[in-house]
């Protein structure tokens, strides 16, 4: 459904982009993740025609949108991190203005009024947008971004300056919008991707550096596990316990307590499981363990580690680079 060829925007000697290649397939929901100033923007301008590239191709459903623009942005909705909304119009005004604007064939009253309720916003539809917060705002940025029903969704950014409640609502639109159609959700917020896509790329730089799976990202990485357990029992006789068991790596006491337990962290080795030898050890030196959680393998981790190594890359689809 979009495919990214070989993608290059230079600003003289500077590369905002750096020969990028990535496909994303109908009915995915994915996560263009990066730190601020990565290239994720750069890219969505791109997709969406509003940018154009010093070389390589993006292509919507088939179509090259840099050589059909017009043609290609009849499959694209767009959120941009600024709905562009206008404020004295009332937000079903807004909706037919819309409707004309990208020349609508759908039955245009049957049409609204479904988005209006998959949106959630029939109940204020004859309000002035000016008058509606700024969580109901963002819905109509999104309801905008799906007339014509568009087979491709891209939100820039969807949750920012949305309260948590607001945030967990547009994120729930997005997964039933997913449902229907193929979302592209740039951000830099890490929890926006873990609760919503099911793919991540990490773009860094330019350059693209991890392109996996959501649930199977931290394993690409990892070479041991960490643990974070909670043990009662004498520091003096647990951690030299606990060190010697098969497949551990390194523990240390954090000095966090917990009632009368204290807090250690285990690093173990790749494969190792040291959770059943564990337990077993609390249990026969009768050693209550009142927690035992697995911590620095989720996506933070991940995307902090991938980004401070410079040439560390995984699962990358295109690895050619263009020398800068």
């Amino acid at each position: 459904m979009v495919k990214i060829e070989n993608l290059v925007k230079r600003y003289g000697t500077n590369y905002a982009l750096n020969d990028i290649s990535f496909e994303i397939g109908e009915g995915e929901i994915v996560g263009l993740l990066g730190p601020n100033g990565a290239g994720k923007s750069t890219t969505m301008n791109i997709l969406t025609g509003y940018l154009s590239s010093t070389s390589g191709a993006a292509y919507v459903n088939g179509i090259n949108i840099l050589e059909e623009p017009i043609e290609a942005k009849k499959y694209i909705g767009f959120l941009p991190e600024q709905p562009p909304l206008y404020p004295e119009m009332t937000v079903s005004e807004y909706l037919n203005f819309v409707y004309e604007l990208k020349g609508c064939q759908l039955d245009r009253e049957a049409h609204l009024a479904e988005i209006l309720a998959v949106v959630r916003l029939t109940d204020v539809k004859d309000r002035l947008i000016r008058n509606l917060s700024k969580g109901y705002k963002q819905r109509v940025g999104i309801a905008q971004a799906i007339v014509g029903d568009p087979k491709v969704i891209i939100f820039d950014e969807p949750t920012v300056g949305l309260d948590p409640k607001q945030i967990l609502e547009v994120r729930n639109l997005i997964r039933t919008l997913g449902k229907r159609h193929t979302v592209i959700l740039s951000t830099h917020i890490l929890a926006e991707v873990q609760a919503v896509c099911e793919r991540v790329i990490i773009i860094n730089k330019g350059e693209i550096i991890a392109d996996a799976k959501t649930d199977e990202i931290t394993k690409t990485i990892e070479d041991g596990y960490r643990y974070e357990v909670k043990i009662c029992g004498p520091q003096k006789d647990v951690l030299p316990a606990i060190k010697k068991l098969s497949g551990v790596i390194s523990v240390e006491a954090t000095g966090a307590r917990d009632m009368d337990s204290m807090t250690y962290v285990i690093d173990t080795a790749s494969g190792a499981d040291v959770r059943k030898p564990l337990f077993a050890l609390c249990a026969t030196n009768a050693w209550p363990m009142i927690g035992l959680y697995p911590v620095g393998t989720d996506l933070e981790s991940v995307f902090i580690k991938l980004v401070d190594t410079s040439d560390g890359k995984i699962g990358v689809k295109t690895k050619s680079k263009r020398s800068r």
